[in-house]
């Protein structure tokens, strides 16, 4: 995608097709087409962003109007300088026009064969066509991976202000397009990424820190693997520890400092959930319980139905200790006291689903109850290893 905006946005930029005049008063100045070809060529061959090469070769071609002029005996003040400067640029923009990137995107989404050309299947072209383009880029309903392309396009086309450190947190959720955006930012600057593979979530997410890295620009980074923890249970950990063999990607197994925390392996359907959770009101702390998205809804009628106070989001509310959350909105999240209910579900509702559990299973801080009518993914029935 990246070699498609690229293309489509460096194809606005022609030979000049005539030369230029400057009117003044009862003089012309001339700037000859090779001239102008000339100038083109050499600020493409700069590799300059894009407004940066226009702003060059409206500069350039400035100067040669004002050599004639001076070679002619014209006195050069402010007024003549703004008058050339607007004809000129007004010339410049018949072969290097101004452009924002929303116009860029609009025609890519538009019809992208020409950009796309030799880089793209005809599959891949189809996917990223819009069915039923908006009328112009102003009325489009950019989505939140439109907006990285659109950011990919801001940077070709001016350089973005960079930034002398950059930490990034979950950054095996990162697309390559995305890590593009961070790298951007910090090209001439240090990074500190922060992430767990296991943890990957995302259909794109990374497999391999030395990829990843590269992505974000800086392919010679140390990788420090931190495998001792303390906000996770040792008994906790050591389950999640089994899905590890199964995510293909290189983690270590982690431990915990923790030798304290509970982990139970329940049998049953919504009404052990529920009856999970009146245990857990015995002890002090929030309640999570985490179901597959389809799930989530159905467990929290059971347990309103039981009378039971329930919060109205993921986030733990001291006035209300149960929280009932989908798989997908659970990262980042802790609980005291974790009901994960029915996990081979989990793993079922999505392509990264053994991740999802991963992910699941580590959110709880003291205490976890896994409940399950379906068999459990074979993982978590092995012996650890």
């Amino acid at each position: 995608m990246a070699e498609v905006l690229r293309r489509a946005l460096h194809r606005r930029v022609r030979e000049p097709a005539e030369p230029l005049a400057v009117t003044d008063d009862s003089s012309r100045w001339r700037v000859s087409q090779s001239e102008l070809r000339h100038v083109v060529e050499e600020a493409r061959r700069e590799a300059m962003p894009y407004a940066v090469g226009r702003e060059r070769v409206i500069a350039r071609v400035a100067s040669l109007v004002r050599s004639r002029a001076e070679a002619r005996g014209r006195t050069i003040d402010t007024a003549w300088t703004r008058r050339t400067a607007r004809a000129v640029t007004s010339a410049v923009d018949a072969f290097w026009p101004a452009v924002r990137p929303e116009e860029v995107l609009f025609e890519v989404l538009t019809d992208c064969s020409e950009a796309a050309e030799g880089v793209l299947t005809a599959a891949e072209q189809a996917a990223i066509t819009w069915a039923r383009p908006p009328r112009t880029h102003r009325s489009a309903a950019w989505t939140a991976a439109d907006l990285i392309l659109l950011d990919e396009l801001a940077g070709l086309i001016e350089r973005p202000r960079g930034y002398g450190h950059v930490i990034v947190d979950e950054a095996q959720d990162l697309s390559p397009m995305q890590c593009r955006a961070v790298a951007r930012r910090s090209e001439h600057g240090s990074l500190t990424v922060l992430g767990d593979l296991a943890q990957g979530t995302t259909p794109w997410a990374a497999l391999d820190w030395a990829e990843q890295m590269a992505h974000l620009g800086k392919p010679d980074a140390s990788v420090m693997a931190l495998t001792t923890g303390f906000r996770t249970p040792a008994a906790v950990v050591e389950l999640a520890n089994r899905l590890l063999a199964e995510l293909a990607v290189d983690v270590p197994p982690s431990r915990s400092f923790r030798r304290d925390g509970r982990l139970r392996v329940l049998r049953g359907h919504d009404p052990a959930v529920v009856t999970a959770v009146l245990e857990a009101l015995g002890h002090e702390g929030s309640i999570g319980v985490i179901a597959a998205d389809a799930s989530a809804g159905r467990l929290r009628a059971a347990l309103t139905g039981a009378g039971l106070a329930v919060a109205d989001g993921p986030t733990p509310d001291p006035s209300v200790r149960i929280s009932v959350v989908p798989a997908t909105l659970c990262k980042g999240l802790e609980y005291d006291h974790v009901v994960l209910a029915e996990p081979a579900e989990i793993v079922a509702a999505e392509e990264r689903g053994l991740g999802r559990l991963y992910v699941a299973l580590t959110r709880a801080v003291s205490r976890l109850d896994v409940v399950h009518r379906r068999p459990l993914p074979s993982p978590l029935t092995s012996p650890p290893t």
